[in-house]
């Protein structure tokens, strides 16, 4: 029996090719799927939240898709790293808190532009990143938990006005969560979507299948004072604290580093691109850029840069049954798409109140902060969470002061 040389022997077949490439493949589209049914229902109630009509906020889903899709394929093949991109899920939360602003949904488009400007500007002026890494983080935390709330006491309230839907949404969450974490929401999503068919063909709603077709509805922005601080500021600031910021560092911990000047450019230019249409804010994955950056993905740390490709082009799938998403839901019983956001971002909560009541010293201006940021009240035409974030900090600063006196 003829031996092979160890040159050969180590040489891939064309089968062994194949199964390796479908390994990070299969990580890109499991990326796709969990970053986008874990959280499209936060951006939908964000965007109406602000003023955007079901057809606005399905255009601001598609174009979150193909932005973020377009920058993840480009930052990952142009240097070989798993760099995975998302829409900012604190930041629709942030929305869905804020509510209608000085100037309406195109003051929101303009907050937006700005917010995309901002991130550029940190990309290439490393004192503002500075300046935001500087933000104590229980303030930021507390400022995010407190908008994160009225969000996730939605399932509870929607039990009351759905119960037949949205209770087995709850209970399969609830299984999920104890035997596959990962795809409780998709599976919460799913049994909605079921539950809202049902509903849909027992009460002979009619659905319009010509909004089903996706398609961008542009906006000309609005430059209101308000929205500029009410929503562009916190919107950017939660933005990076909360997802460009532990999106570095989960990449670190697989020890890849990230381009941070490229990495902002796209997200902020994609940003900026992007709000006509309705989008909010693209930045660095966080939690999703684990499942492209592990060992699971693919053995070779060389090669996963394939599955975050992998994931831009499902995105681009996606983003093609955005519009359908949109139809569904304003048909469906009250409370469904609260319920879906709701139970997606306790996980959210649970970390951001963690985080705020973390430091012992510093643990009244976290609960300061995230009572204003609950409390949905705002001043002069601007909203909680950037007078939360401003009295959080000033109530810290006089505190720190005391303790030191």
């Amino acid at each position: 029996m003829s031996r092979l040389s160890p040159a050969l022997a180590d040489t891939p077949t064309p089968v062994q090719r194949e199964a390796r490439l479908a390994q990070p493949v299969g990580a890109g589209v499991v990326t796709a799927l969990v970053g986008f049914t874990s959280s499209f229902a936060v951006v939908l109630s964000g965007l109406t939240a602000v003023g955007a009509t079901p057809a606005q906020a399905a255009s601001g889903l598609l174009v979150l898709c193909l932005t973020l899709a377009i920058g993840m394929m480009l930052l990952s093949y142009r240097y070989r790293l798993p760099i995975t991109l998302a829409w900012s899920t604190p930041g629709a939360a942030l929305l869905a808190g804020t509510g209608a602003v000085a100037g309406g949904w195109a003051a929101a488009v303009g907050a937006f532009a700005i917010t995309g400007v901002l991130i550029v500007i940190t990309g290439l002026w490393q004192r503002l990143g500075n300046l935001v890494a500087a933000i104590p983080v229980e303030i930021a935390q507390a400022m995010l938990a407190g908008v994160l709330l009225p969000l996730c006491l939605a399932p509870v309230q929607a039990v009351r006005a759905s119960p037949a839907v949205v209770v087995p949404v709850i209970l399969v969450w609830l299984v999920l969560q104890r035997f596959a974490k990962r795809w409780a929401v998709i599976a919460a999503f799913a049994t909605a979507a079921v539950g809202a068919g049902i509903s849909i063909a027992v009460q002979h709603k009619h659905l319009d299948l010509a909004a089903m077709r996706p398609s961008l509805e542009l906006t000309v922005p609005h430059w209101s004072w308000q929205a500029m601080i009410g929503i562009a500021i916190p919107l950017y600031i939660v933005t990076m604290a909360s997802q460009n910021i532990p999106g570095t560092a989960v990449m670190k911990s697989f020890e890849y580093q990230v381009p941070w000047r490229a990495s902002m450019s796209v997200t902020g230019i994609g940003t900026m691109l992007g709000a006509p249409a309705g989008g909010h804010a693209i930045n660095l994955a966080a939690i999703s850029a684990a499942l492209s950056a592990a060992p699971a993905a693919h053995p070779d740390p060389q090669r996963r840069w394939i599955a975050a490709c992998t994931a831009g082009a499902s995105y681009l799938i996606l983003a093609l049954g955005s519009a359908a998403l949109v139809t569904l839901i304003a048909t469906a019983p009250k409370g469904t798409l609260e319920t879906v956001a709701g139970l997606a971002l306790l996980a959210t909560l649970a970390a951001a109140l963690a985080g705020a009541l973390k430091s012992e010293q510093h643990r009244e201006a976290g609960v300061v902060t995230f009572l204003i940021a609950a409390s949905g009240v705002g001043f002069l035409g601007i909203g909680a969470a950037f007078w939360a974030l401003v009295v959080g900090l000033v109530v810290r600063r006089v505190l720190a002061h005391r303790q030191d006196s």
